[in-house]
């Protein structure tokens, strides 16, 4: 489904439109509008929740499809049906590409409240949300403190380190350094794919963990016979990455690479309480759940504890889940049973 709005004041005090917001809905909204559970994605992901985490969202599973009326949208900036780079400019009746505004987490999440607005829905039940995800829905609660009984951040942070904006900016001069991106304006041209696909490649490396890498893939190799050749993937995990990479220059634009990983980078709760996160959290009185897992390097723990310990600081609701998993950042979207159970006795408590 889509929702066009006419334009939209950004975080930079500028105006944009029109905007159109991809979204889909799944199970059915009550009488009272009180058991909806906004979902948001992560970098790479759509509208289609029940598609990229079928496994917690469903009949009887832990956003329960007979119980909540779970909403999903793709975030702006996207290139899955929302406004982005990829969208004609009504103004040139090209593609914006670079003319696109600069935009945020926060700019993201004003979109989607006005989504809400649409759909009638005055406050959700639930907002949750994992990787960036995790990050629209910390931002929500601050933004919106009013419109969300509960937060569920799963793999996330209340502001993004050095270390991840270093790997986002390799992606990022991947992509701009591919001959096709040409400044940005190459729709109707030939596409950066080989830059893309680094860029996913980089990205995908993070998502994983040591363990799993050793599990999967170990030294295992494909064909002996390629060890004096370097074009050719050798070992099985270079052969993994390549085909990551190739997959990924299929569905996603590189222009909507470029504008979401900074939004990630200039992510920071703490701007919201004039540099304490302690000051920004006060601003809203939802129940928490943070989930971490163990393996996950690229969001190492002290981030979800900085999360816990300023919600505690002011004597806010918040509960803390480790769990044990071996895939490292991506366990939010392969840790299936674990998820389920944490996340379906938190949404029942308190009801």
């Amino acid at each position: 489904m889509l929702i066009d709005f006419d334009e939209i004041r950004l975080e930079s005090g500028k105006t944009f439109g029109p905007v159109t917001i991809a979204y889909q809905t799944y199970g059915n909204l009550n009488k009272d509008k009180t058991n909806a559970i906004l979902i948001f994605h992560a970098l790479s992901g759509d509208a289609n929740v029940a598609g990229w985490w079928g496994g917690v969202v469903g009949a009887g599973k832990a956003f329960d499809t007979d119980k909540y009326f779970i909403i999903c949208a793709n975030v702006l900036g996207g290139c899955m049906g929302s406004t982005g780079p990829s969208s004609l400019n009504p103004k040139t009746e090209k593609p914006y590409a670079l003319l696109f505004p600069s935009i945020t987490i926060k700019d993201m999440v004003i979109v989607q409240a006005r989504l809400l607005d649409h759909l009638g829905i005055e406050a959700v039940y639930a907002v949750a949300g994992g990787s960036m995800g995790a990050m629209l829905s910390l931002q929500f609660s601050i933004s919106f403190p009013d419109r969300a009984k509960k937060v569920i951040a799963i793999a996330g942070t209340a502001k993004t380190s050095a270390q991840n904006i270093a790997f986002n900016e390799v992606g990022r001069q991947a992509i701009m350094h591919d001959p096709n991106w040409q400044d940005g304006y190459y729709y109707g041209k030939a596409l950066p794919n080989n830059g893309l696909a680094i860029a996913r490649m980089i990205g995908h490396i993070t998502y994983l963990s040591d363990k799993s890498m050793r599990n999967k893939f170990g030294r295992g190799m494909r064909d002996e016979g390629l060890k004096d050749r370097f074009t050719a993937p050798l070992f099985e995990v270079e052969s993994y990455l390549r085909y990551k990479g190739l997959a990924f220059t299929e569905r996603f634009d590189a222009n909507s690479y470029l504008y979401l990983t900074r939004a990630i980078d200039l992510f920071n709760i703490e701007d919201e309480g004039e540099g304490s996160l302690q000051k920004a959290f006060a601003k809203t009185s939802a129940r928490f759940l943070i989930i971490y897992f163990k393996s996950d390097w690229l969001f190492p723990e002290y981030q979800s504890l900085e999360i816990v310990d300023a919600i505690k600081n002011n004597f806010g609701s918040v509960s803390y889940r480790a769990i044990e998993s071996n895939y490292g950042h991506d366990a939010f979207l392969l840790e299936i049973d674990q998820l389920t159970h944490t996340i379906r006795n938190y949404l029942g408590d308190g009801e």
